[in-house]
């Protein structure tokens, strides 16, 4: 894992050298010297990360474990001395050069030791190159043993090998006709059984979408149970597709919960899936939570490892056992996930079958060395891999397969590998926001430092779930971004285990007590020492639960500098605050001095937390409000952040100050707070013909409609800007300067009452996603965004606009894919295919009144969905007339979802 840690370090040494960086009146002694130092360690990592591709394995291992030694510790104490310089605990610069690689260093801080220092590591690199030189050549020997780890392979190839289902035909023929076959009785509860991995999950989630259950039931919940588990999650989770969610629901106890799911759930036909229960226990704990009378049809469905879990809930013999696949199914389904649609070679299908035959017929064991080896076209590679196999097998199915998936991980790039292990540091079987785990990475050092670090993010995310490493939750409704993902559990235990072995990092948790009645103090003294955090022990953490990660320990750093846990802190993150609302943060984060990430935004805060100010490595932040909150001038230290989020309980109340010293965090590239005003660049911002600005600023909300031209002129860059406004505006404030945001892509408004935009013409052209939220707009407004030339989506959210009619006067939305409306009071709709001519996806939510959909959208060729949550029937009744219709021009019908049908 050298090259994360050579990662980062240059991360570091390119933030120091930045033109921009407010550190240059500290280095500029050092600066010639620091230049070298970066072209050597520039080399280092190419070199690095191209031999991470090629695997080569036993001497590469003790090299990595050299450059990894010396690039932390290099890393580690740059960072130190600097902070201490910068808060006045080492008012010398020099502090910088002692013991900056090697121990034995002296501590004499002179310019003399340093660049000696600096000369020496290059004799290092220059040795690595000798080292380097020996592996390439021995590499070229062994290159026909190795494997590269281009894959090409696209999610959807994947997902549709596990969504067809294929060698599981006559399982989901049985399953199907068990769940919609007879409609008298009690409901029925039907397991499906098997190892982990064996396919119960995609099986399970294959039925629940089908077509003949989302016409056979009223309602379809979904629960993921795991180890170990939490009634009150499973309930809330079951909760949150029976009934409309608030934040209240989730304050109540277990006896409320269950009550309001049986109450939910009555005089329905219902689908229920309980997936991965691991005990008696956790059926027990819920099945009187299901109503049995004027339930006819109603099924549970449950996905176990455990027989007797089965056992105990299938009173009707229905179980059904998910037993290995046999060769002819394990070479389908292998060809499907490597091949596709390509024909095969006989030597190809030769060495293939015998690979497959080595995985013993575990699904996920097949998919992923399928995976492995989709780009692959040389026979050699398959050889590899075949031997690889062999070598991983054992007699126990579960660590069988554990063993592959860790052939899988092996084959992973450095960052990648970082990438991965970072979803250990969340719950199991939690789903994570990307847009949160991308950032992250990002802070952390994972990613490449470029002009497109996002980019990189989604391409390093896009890459695991084309390895099958990382399944997808949630998308967006183009289907163009990923909204949260999660890894099986075998994955998330590889993760773990990985983790644990402490080459990339250390996990511990932090546990909080409270000092007094209104205090929680995060101190060095409540702080140690830090320990793992599992299990049942979780729910005795009622005042936080802190997941913290370390640097490991490094023979080239000093002793005391290794037994510091706190300064080599590097991420802290919150889990289980439940009732941090209670609480006021007082904390002691001065210690953590080379703090990276630190999310706080479990514990609600009246004011900023000041020793928050002396991280001045941050990269991400991310805060919880109670009130209105200043931001201090001093945030101008925190000149490393990337992400800055505040969150409140009460974001349309919720005022956050910022100071004009904002504009120095030159790295910004998201910035999230509730409603705020960004004051002008400050009047002495151009200094030495450089101007303060955001140039690398992505996404930023909510802005105050009041914000004034040059504040738009400084975040020219921004790709996704929120707005929040009021009763009144400023008429020449934002709304008029928005053209000048070329590169932007995605506008949301919220609150924005009083004016909007009498011309398309003030949008950027480039704009293709628009959201619109409590702005109440005459539906006539929408011809003025009827006629923007690139936008693409468009979602009218609760009080979007007001009026009871919609009737579109222009020939527009020209290239408009989705449309989303989610309006109380609209009742009269009508529009042609001329008014959205390629229109594929159309959702209606929460439409009270709306009895029909215009029937000329049968005519929009382009229309593949129709999906209406929270709706009439007669608007399911005008989706069947568009099918009829569709039918009747001989066009594929549309499809049509339909849920919480009022």
């Amino acid at each position: 894992m050298a090259h994360a840690s050579v990662a980062s370090l240059m991360r570091t040494i390119e933030s120091l050298l930045t033109s921009s960086s407010p550190m240059q009146s500290l280095i500029c002694d050092h600066k010639e010297e620091l230049c070298a130092l970066r072209e050597k360690v520039s080399s280092l990592e190419v070199f690095l990360k191209n031999f991470e591709k090629n695997n080569v394995f036993g001497e590469m291992m003790d090299f990595e474990v050299e450059v990894k030694e010396v690039a932390s510790a290099v890393e580690y104490t740059i960072q130190l001395r600097l902070t201490e310089t910068v808060l006045g605990e080492n008012k010398s610069i020099i502090g910088i050069i002692g013991s900056i690689i090697f121990k034995g260093i002296s501590n004499i801080w002179t310019r003399r030791k340093f660049r000696k220092s600096l000369q020496q590591l290059a004799k290092d690199i220059d040795h690595v190159w000798k080292e380097s030189t020996k592996i390439q050549d021995k590499g070229k020997q062994v290159s026909k043993e190795s494997l590269v780890h281009d894959f090409s392979s696209s999610t959807n190839d994947i997902l549709n090998v596990n969504n067809n289902m294929v060698g599981r035909d006559d399982q989901m023929k049985r399953l199907l006709e068990d769940l919609t076959g007879s409609y008298s009785g009690e409901p029925k509860v039907i397991p499906i059984v098997g190892m982990g991995g064996i396919g119960k999950t995609t099986l399970a989630k294959e039925v629940y979408n089908h077509e003949s259950i989302l016409r056979r039931f009223d309602v379809r919940a979904w629960a993921t149970v795991s180890q170990p588990h939490n009634i009150k999650e499973i309930l809330l989770s079951l909760l949150q597709s029976t009934i409309k969610m608030d934040d209240t629901v989730k304050t109540k106890g277990e006896a409320e919960l269950e009550d309001m799911l049986q109450k939910s759930l009555k005089k329905k036909r219902y689908l229920i899936v309980l997936d991965d229960i691991w005990s008696c226990e956790v059926w027990d704990g819920v099945r009187r939570c299901f109503p049995t009378e004027d339930n006819a049809g109603s099924r549970i469905l449950l996905t176990t490892r455990n027989n007797e879990v089965a056992r105990d809930a299938d009173t009707e013999n229905l179980s059904m056992q998910m037993n290995f696949m046999d060769q002819d199914e394990s070479w389908n389904l292998f060809k499907s996930a490597a091949f596709s649609n390509e024909a095969l070679s006989f030597e190809f299908e030769t060495i293939g079958k015998k690979i497959t035959e080595k995985c013993h017929g575990l699904p996920l064991t097949i998919v992923v060395v399928a995976g492995l080896l989709k780009s692959k076209r040389a026979i050699e590679d398959w050889e590899s891999v075949s031997k690889d196999v062999t070598s991983f097998i054992t007699n126990d199915p579960d660590e069988h397969c554990s063993r592959v998936l860790g052939l899988s991980y092996n084959h992973l790039t450095s960052d990648l590998k970082a990438c991965l292990l970072q979803f250990g540091v969340f719950e199991e079987d939690s789903e994570i926001p990307a847009k949160k785990l991308m950032k992250t990475w990002m802070a952390e050092g994972f990613l490449k430092l470029e002009n497109d670090l996002e980019g990189e993010a989604e391409k390093c995310l896009q890459e695991l779930i084309d390895r099958c490493l990382v399944l997808v939750c949630k998308k967006s409704l183009d289907g163009t971004k990923i909204r949260s993902c999660k890894v099986h559990d075998l994955i998330y235990d590889l993760c773990v285990r990985e983790i644990q072995r402490e080459n990339i990092f250390i996990m511990n948790d932090i546990v909080l007590s409270a000092s007094d009645s209104e205090s929680l103090y995060v101190s060095m003294q409540k702080m140690l020492p830090f320990k793992r955090v599992t299990g049942d022990e979780i729910d005795y953490c009622p005042h936080g639960l802190y997941r913290a990660l370390l640097t490991p320990v490094h023979c080239q750093l000093r002793d005391n500098d290794n037994n510091d846990l706190l300064k080599r802190t590097h991420s802290i993150f919150s889990f289980h605050l439940e009732d941090s609302y209670y609480y006021i943060l007082k904390s002691e984060l001065i210690h953590f001095k080379l703090l990276k990430v630190l999310e706080l935004r479990h514990i609600e805060i009246d004011s900023f937390p000041l020793q928050i100010l002396n991280l001045i490595w941050l990269r991400y932040l991310s805060l919880l409000c109670r009130n209105n909150l200043d931001i201090p001038p001093e945030i101008c230290r925190l000149w490393n952040l990337q992400t800055f989020i505040v969150h409140s309980r009460l974001s349309q109340l919720v005022k956050i100050t910022c100071p004009e010293e904002i504009w120095k965090l030159i790295q910004l590239r998201h910035l999230k707070l509730p409603r705020f005003y960004l004051p002008d660049c400050p009047s002495g911002s151009v200094d030495k013909e450089r101007h303060l600005d955001f140039s690398k600023l992505q996404t930023i909300s909510y802005l105050s409609t009041h914000c004034t031209k040059e504040v738009i002129m400084g975040i020219q860059n921004v790709k996704e800007l929120g707005i929040s406004g009021g009763n009144t505006m400023d008429s020449n404030g934002l709304l008029n300067n928005l053209v000048h945001l070329q590169k932007l892509e995605t506008l949301s408004f919220i609150f924005c009452f009083a004016h909007f935009p009498a011309s398309a013409k003030a949008f950027p052209a480039t704009l293709k996603k628009l959201k619109l939220r409590r702005t109440s707009l005459s539906w006539s407004n929408l011809d003025i965004i009827a006629v923007l030339p690139n936008l693409e989506v468009l979602k009218l959210m609760c009080f979007a606009s007001c009026g009871e009619e919609w009737y579109p006067n222009v020939r527009g939305f020209t290239r408009l894919k989705i449309l989303l409306i989610e309006d109380r009071f609209l009742k009269y709709w009508k529009a042609t295919d001329d008014n959205f001519p390629v229109l594929e996806h159309l959702v209606l939510k929460k439409c009270r009144y709306l009895k029909e959909i215009p029937l000329e959208f049968a005519e929009i060729h382009t229309l593949q969905l129709i999906e209406l949550k929270s709706c009439l029937p007669e608007l399911g009744e005008s989706a069947a007339r568009i099918q009829q219709e569709q039918e009747a021009l001989g066009n594929n019908p549309v499809g049509v979802r339909i849920s919480y049908p009022l």
